[in-house]
C-alpha cells in the first residue's frame, strides 16, 4: 500500500539532471489545445520546470510566459524568443487581470495549493479561456518495463515521493478544475531511449533523490539487474510509452 509522507519535491539540487532526462509531450496534445481557443495571443505554462510544454506552445500562440518557484529550474530551461521565464509561485503569478487564453500545468498541479491557484487562474484567464492540466504516472508504463516500474514505485519508493502524488496515483481523478468540463480523448506521452536514458529518468524522480537523501543509498541498485536483462544490449532502443491524465476546462 502507498504510504506518503512528504510535502511538495524541491526539484532545485537536481533542476540539470531534470531537464536533461524528462520526455517531451505529444505535439498532438497541443494542437488540440490551440483548437480549443480563438484568440492564441498569450498563453501561461505554469510551473514550467525545463520549459518543455511552454517550447511546444510557441508554434501556437504568439507568446508564452513561463514560471516556476525554482530558479534551478528556470535557468536550466530550454531558452526561446517567444517564451518569457518568471520565478514565482503558482498561487501568486504577477500576471494581469484577464490576460491569458490558455493556462497549462504538465505534471504539477498535484502539487499545488488548489484554492488559491484556481482564484488565481480566474483573475488573470479570459473568458472562454482554457484551463488545462496534464501528467503521467512514472508507475505506469507499457510493456515489457510495467511490472518492474510499478513494483519500484508501489514496493519501494512510495514512502519517499510527497503526500500530494497520491493525486497522481489516482489519475486525476480527484482533481475538479473550475469552469466547463471538457471531455479529451487518450494522449500518450512517449521516449525513444537507450538504457542510460532510462537509468539517468528514473534517477530523475523525486521519490529517488529523497530516498538517496535519507538512505544515503540509490534504490536504483534494487532494480538494475533485472532492468538490465529486461532491456538486454544497453545501447538498443525502447519506444517507452505512458498514458497522460488529463483535465481540461472552459473558464
Amino acid at each position: 500500500m502507498t504510504n506518503y509522507k512528504r510535502n511538495s519535491p524541491d526539484y532545485s539540487s537536481y533542476a540539470m539532471q531534470y531537464a536533461q532526462s524528462r520526455p517531451g509531450y505529444p505535439e498532438k496534445l497541443f494542437v488540440y489545445l490551440a483548437s480549443l481557443v480563438e484568440q492564441h495571443e498569450l498563453a501561461w505554462d505554469c510551473a514550467t520546470g525545463n520549459g518543455q510544454a511552454a517550447l511546444s506552445l510557441t508554434k501556437f500562440f504568439k507568446k508564452i510566459i513561463a514560471t516556476d518557484i525554482s530558479s534551478d529550474q528556470i535557468n536550466h530551461a530550454i531558452k526561446h524568443q517567444q517564451i518569457e521565464y518568471k520565478v514565482c509561485s503558482a498561487e501568486q503569478s504577477g500576471l494581469d487581470n484577464n490576460s491569458i487564453d490558455l493556462v497549462t500545468i504538465a505534471s504539477a498541479i498535484h502539487w499545488f495549493n488548489l484554492d488559491r491557484y484556481y482564484n488565481e487562474v480566474q483573475r488573470i484567464i479570459k473568458s472562454g479561456g482554457i484551463l488545462a492540466a496534464w501528467t503521467y504516472h512514472v508507475g505506469y508504463v507499457e510493456p515489457p518495463f510495467d511490472k518492474l516500474f510499478l513494483h519500484f514505485y508501489t514496493d519501494i519508493l512510495s514512502p519517499y515521493f510527497g503526500a500530494r502524488a497520491k493525486l497522481v496515483d489516482e489519475k486525476y481523478s480527484k482533481i475538479n478544475l473550475p469552469g466547463k468540463h471538457i471531455d479529451v480523448t487518450d494522449f500518450y506521452v512517449s521516449a525513444n531511449w537507450k538504457l542510460f536514458n532510462m537509468l539517468n529518468f528514473i534517477n530523475s524522480w523525486s521519490g529517488t533523490q529523497q530516498y538517496i537523501k535519507e538512505n544515503e543509498t540509490n534504490p536504483v541498485d534494487l532494480i538494475s539487474k533485472e532492468l538490465k536483462q529486461i532491456w538486454g544490449d544497453p545501447e538498443k532502443i525502447h519506444t517507452i510509452r505512458w498514458r497522460l491524465f488529463i483535465k481540461i476546462s472552459r473558464l
